[in-house]
C-alpha cells in the first residue's frame, strides 16, 4: 500500500476528484473548441488567434494568482475560478449551439476563462503539500496526474465522438458542468495546517510579495533553466499540436481519429505515472529533464507521417516519457522551495513556461501557410530537442539532488476532510 499511501488523506482524495472532474470536461474543450473555430471559418490563423490569446491573458494574470494564493485561502481562490469558468464556458456553449458564436465573441471570453483560471492555478498546484505528508509526495504527484490522465483517456475519444456527431457546443457544455461540479467538491475541501509564517511576517503591498517570489525563483539556476527550455518546448508544442495537428487531422484521418490520438499520448502518461510513483532515484530532476526528448516524437510523426497507428504508438512513447518530468518537477519544486513562497514561485514557473505559448500558437498558422504544414511540424519537433539539449547542459540541472524516502514509512494515519 506504499504507493497509495496518499489516498488515506480525506483532504487529498477531495482534491484529486475536483482537479479530475475539471480535466474530464478540459479534455471535451480543448477539441470541442478547436473544431468550432474550424467551423466557423476554417482557418488555423482564427484558431490560434483564439487559443493564442486565451494564453496570453492566462499568462499574464499568474503572477497575481500566485501572490493571491499565499495571502488567502487557496481554497477559495479554486472554488471561485471553477464557479466562474463554468458561466463563461456556458456562454460561450450557448453561442456556439445557437449559430450566434463569432471569433471575436470566442476571443473575449476564452481571455476571461483564461484570467479566471489564472488566479487559481497557482493555488490548486501549491495546495498539494497541504494534503499528505511530506515523505509520501512523491507518490502523491505521481496519484496526481495519474487521475489526471485518467480522465482525459477517457474522456478525448469520448470528446472526439461527441464533436463528430452532434455539435462542437455540445463538448464546451460538458466542459461546463465539470467546472461548476469541480467547484461543489472544492467546497468541501480542508487541508491539513500550513507552516505558520513568522508573526511580524506583514506583506506591505502585492508587489513586495512579487519580488520575494522573483528572489526565491531566480536564486535556484536548476528552476530558470528549465523554464527557460519549457519556454520553448511549450510554444512548438501547443502551436504544433493544438492547432496543426486538428487541420491535419481535417485534412487526413478525421476528427474521431484525432481524439483516439490525443487519448493515446494520455495512455502512455498513465503508464509514465504508475512508473515513477515507484521509482528511487537521487537524481530525480536529471531523469525527467531527460525524459522530455520525447515531446519531439509527435511533432515529427504528424509532420512526416500523419498516419492513425503510428501517431498512436508515438503519443503513448511521449505521454510515458513526459510524465516522468512531470512528477519529477512536482516532486522537486515542493521540496526545494519554501512551502510559505510555493505559490509564488509556481507562478513564476508557469509565467515562464507558458509565456511563449500563444506566440506559438499564433505564429504557426502564418508559419505554415508561408513554409507548408510538413515543414512547420518537423521544425517544431527539431527545436523541442535543441532546448532539451539546452536544459541538459546546466550542470545544476544534472547534479541537483533528490531526498529519499525510507523504503517502509510506516502506518499512515488517515486524514479526513
Amino acid at each position: 500500500m506504499g504507493a497509495l499511501a496518499p489516498l488515506r488523506h480525506g483532504p487529498f482524495r477531495l482534491l484529486i476528484a475536483g482537479r479530475t472532474i475539471n480535466a474530464l470536461g478540459n479534455s471535451f474543450a480543448t477539441l470541442a473548441l478547436a473544431f468550432a473555430v474550424l467551423d466557423l471559418t476554417g482557418s488555423t490563423s482564427d484558431l490560434g488567434l483564439v487559443v493564442g490569446i486565451r494564453t496570453l491573458v492566462n499568462v499574464i494574470f499568474l503572477l497575481f494568482g500566485g501572490v493571491l494564493a499565499d495571502r488567502m485561502p487557496k481554497q477559495v481562490l479554486m472554488v471561485g475560478s471553477s464557479l466562474a469558468a463554468a458561466l463563461s464556458q456556458g456562454i460561450v456553449a450557448f453561442l456556439v449551439l445557437n449559430d450566434m458564436a463569432t471569433v471575436p465573441l470566442l476571443i473575449v471570453l476564452g481571455a476571461f476563462n483564461g484570467m479566471v483560471g489564472a488566479l487559481a492555478l497557482p493555488a490548486s498546484s501549491s495546495i498539494l503539500p497541504q494534503t499528505v505528508p511530506a515523505d509520501i509526495r512523491q507518490q502523491a504527484n505521481a496519484i496526481n496526474r495519474l487521475t489526471l490522465n485518467s480522465a482525459v483517456i477517457l474522456g478525448a475519444p469520448l470528446a472526439g465522438v461527441v464533436v463528430a456527431a452532434t455539435n462542437p457546443g455540445w463538448g464546451i457544455a460538458i466542459d461546463a458542468v465539470t467546472f461548476f461540479l469541480a467547484g461543489l467538491v472544492f467546497m468541501a475541501l480542508r487541508t491539513l495546517p500550513a507552516p505558520e509564517k513568522p508573526k511580524d511576517a506583514e506583506r506591505p503591498h502585492i508587489f513586495a510579495d512579487l519580488r520575494t517570489g522573483w528572489t526565491e525563483f531566480w536564486s535556484r539556476t536548476w528552476l530558470w533553466v528549465v523554464v527557460a527550455a519549457f519556454s520553448v518546448i511549450n510554444a512548438c508544442w501547443a502551436g504544433g499540436l493544438y492547432v496543426l495537428g486538428p487541420a491535419v487531422a481535417d485534412e487526413t484521418f478525421g476528427r474521431r481519429a484525432w481524439g483516439f490520438v490525443l487519448a493515446a499520448q494520455t495512455g502512455g502518461m498513465i503508464i509514465g505515472a504508475l512508473i515513477a510513483m515507484r521509482l528511487r532515484v537521487r537524481r530525480l530532476l536529471l531523469l525527467g529533464a531527460a525524459s522530455t526528448f520525447g515531446m519531439a516524437l509527435p511533432l515529427l510523426l504528424l509532420g512526416l507521417y500523419p498516419q492513425v497507428v503510428v501517431l498512436v504508438v508515438g503519443a503513448i512513447l511521449a505521454g510515458g516519457l513526459l510524465e516522468q518530468f512531470g512528477v519529477a518537477w512536482e516532486t522537486t519544486m515542493q521540496e526545494h522551495v519554501p512551502a510559505d513562497k510555493l505559490a509564488r514561485v509556481y507562478s513564476y514557473d508557469m509565467v515562464g513556461s507558458f509565456v511563449a505559448i500563444p506566440i506559438g500558437e499564433l505564429l504557426v498558422g502564418p508559419i505554415s501557410h508561408v513554409v507548408g504544414v510538413e515543414a512547420t511540424l518537423v521544425g517544431a519537433g527539431v527545436l523541442v530537442v535543441l532546448a532539451v539539449i539546452g536544459m541538459l547542459a546546466s550542470r545544476d540541472v544534472r547534479t541537483l539532488r533528490h531526498e529519499l524516502p525510507d523504503r517502509d514509512p510506516g502506518p499512515v494515519k488517515e486524514s479526513v476532510a
